[in-house]
């Protein structure tokens, strides 16, 4: 593998053609930046997000999938959500929610006041699955090696690094297929320990891989495109209202001009006057909506 100057905003799937691994490499760097800007987070918060919005793209990749795959803390702690999402159309959207400025000396359960991450994966047949792991360790990677190793049992391995321009992620997988070289799995996991924050974030698929897998016999696949996107709208926002109820909606008419909503995710600004909070209720689906969308 030869030199190459770092693709922006990416995920390349490769397969050590000798041995039963995988593995992934992500870099997320506009689609980052537009979060980073909408999130106003910053220090281990920003630092949290990008590792879970690049685990949640490596995840949706593995585990081959139709639909989506979200990474969710919710707790009492400094920083008290953090919600980050991939698809398979390989887009990304997250956000994080703090109350005060944690140590980052601390562990994830301190961070988070909570112990526990939640796992939704969204294939596009039935209802979501949920997982529930324990928010083990003293980072994401930790937390999410203990989900392989107990849900898929497979063994794998993550690393990240993120500042406010790229969060990058490398994802190693040993697959079930029988190993002829029993060291391998040991061997090519101490090299990728080897990766400093500074080359993950700097560094091509192919210049890393080189760098750490040279002695190795590697297939790299073809980069698939990464990029932000939110899937609110006002149809899904009209839902929402519907599911409230007629007597809550009937309060908002009753207190207030006009309802305005607006997404966390991507900033999406939908505001519904009384008339339109009326028409919800009514069975002609014909009717229009004046609904404004800013």
């Amino acid at each position: 593998m030869s030199n190459s100057v770092k693709n922006p905003d990416q995920i390349r799937r490769f397969l050590f053609d000798e041995h039963a691994i995988r593995g992934q490499h992500v870099s997320l760097d506009s689609s980052w930046q537009q979060i980073v800007k909408q999130s106003n987070a910053e220090g281990i918060a920003q630092t949290l997000l990008g590792q879970a919005l690049a685990a949640s793209t490596l995840l949706v990749e593995t585990l081959n999938i139709n639909g989506s795959v979200s990474l969710q803390i919710r707790g009492t702690g400094p920083i008290h959500l953090l919600v980050a999402e991939a698809t398979s159309e390989h887009t990304i959207r997250g956000i994080i929610k703090q109350s005060g400025e944690p140590c980052e000396q601390k562990s994830l359960t301190d961070i988070f006041g909570s112990d526990k991450l939640v796992i939704t994966i969204k294939n596009g047949k039935g209802k979501p699955h949920q997982g529930i792991v324990p928010l083990s360790g003293d980072n994401l990677a930790d937390a999410l090696q203990a989900y392989f190793n107990q849900s898929e049992q497979l063994p794998t391995r993550l690393w990240f690094a993120c500042d406010q321009h790229t969060s990058c992620g490398l994802l190693l997988q040993k697959l079930p297929e029988q190993i002829i070289d029993t060291d391998a799995w040991n061997r090519i996991t101490v090299l990728a320990a080897t990766t400093e924050e500074q080359e993950l974030l700097t560094l091509s698929t192919d210049e890393l891989l080189h760098r750490l897998f040279h002695e190795e016999k590697l297939r790299l696949f073809e980069a698939s495109k990464i990029e932000f996107s939110c899937t609110c709208s006002l149809e899904r926002t009209r839902d929402m209202l519907v599911s409230l109820g007629k007597a809550e909606i009937d309060d908002m008419i009753a207190e207030q001009e006009e309802v305005s909503i607006t997404c966390e995710f991507c900033n999406q600004h939908y505001a519904f006057d009384k008339v339109d909070l009326e028409l919800l209720f009514i069975p002609d689906e014909s009717l229009p909506l004046s609904t404004t969308q800013h």
